[in-house]
């Protein structure tokens, strides 16, 4: 277990929502090898995110794929490499992302909203205050907030550069439990978690289960993008982790094959790495 963690004050903590959760899911959960969508995935996240807001709980979901669905979309044999082509894909992407949202969760009796955002959104105290009001009465309306960064205006994510404030979905996704006042974030992804090493060039890597700061030693264990569908990798997500931790937020990291693990999660049991926020007294 990693020591050092930020703390997080009883303020803070009065501040949070005990039973408000933001899920961020990647690309390669809602997509196939091929490209094309997983359905089985999506249908799965619409109907444990459903139960969980029928158990009480509110609910943002931040989706990845517009770019990777987009591509599928337009049958174009790859991911576009020039920027304006990226856009075009993320726009043709998002519509049919949020069409197929809707569909599922209406199967529930569920209602989405749609949210996309730039770095100015969150940068800008007087746009950060109106997206905190906007989550606010979506979730007191009982609607799951879908949440992308707005790919066909902002290329923070989807091109290198410096002065990003998003630039990832993980990134985007810890941002939103801020905004939202959430106290638990989980990322699902196409790995089970944390490791000590890669485990696709360590076959004898452990599984890391609790960790309670992001420390310079964890970010070294940190490998590189994941796979061709995503842009995010695990220095992404140790990014995010550490933003959470800030905010007094615990961050779960899981396998998206699995997406019936959000009930053992939300439970507080022992699945994927745990990044836990400390309570004490200040």
């Amino acid at each position: 277990m990693m020591k050092g963690t930020p703390r997080r004050s009883v303020k803070q903590v009065k501040q949070q929502n005990p039973r408000r959760l933001v899920v961020k899911v990647g690309t390669s959960t809602l997509t196939r090898e091929t490209g094309s969508l997983n359905l089985q995935n999506m249908e799965k996240l619409a109907r444990v995110l459903s139960d969980l807001e029928g158990m009480g709980y509110q609910v943002v979901l931040v989706s990845s794929g517009a770019i990777g669905i987009g591509t599928k979309k337009l049958r174009l044999e790859e991911r576009p490499r020039e920027l304006r082509m990226k856009q075009a894909t993320a726009a043709v992407g998002q519509c049919m992302m949020v069409h197929i949202y809707d569909k599922l969760f209406a199967e529930y009796n569920r209602t989405v909203a749609q949210i996309l955002l730039t770095g100015e959104d969150v940068e800008s105290p007087i746009r950060s205050e109106h997206l905190r009001n906007t989550f606010e009465a979506l979730l007191e309306l009982g609607v799951i907030p879908v949440v992308n960064e707005n790919d066909s205006v902002s290329s923070a994510e989807i091109e290198t550069g410096q002065a990003k404030v998003l630039g990832d979905n993980d990134t985007l996704s810890a941002i939103v439990a801020r905004l939202c006042g959430a106290e638990l974030l989980v990322l699902f992804s196409d790995i089970d978690g944390l490791y000590d090493a890669d485990p696709r060039t360590h076959p004898d890597a452990k599984l890391i289960h609790h960790v309670e700061a992001v420390t310079p030693e964890l970010e070294a264990m940190a490998g590189g993008a994941g796979t061709w569908r995503g842009t995010g990798g695990m220095a992404t997500k140790l990014h995010a982790a550490r933003l959470a931790l800030e905010a007094g937020i615990d961050m779960v990291i899981a396998n998206g094959s699995r997406m019936e693990a959000l009930y053992d999660i939300v439970d507080g049991k022992n699945v994927g790495t745990r990044f836990s926020a400390s309570l004490i007294d200040n």
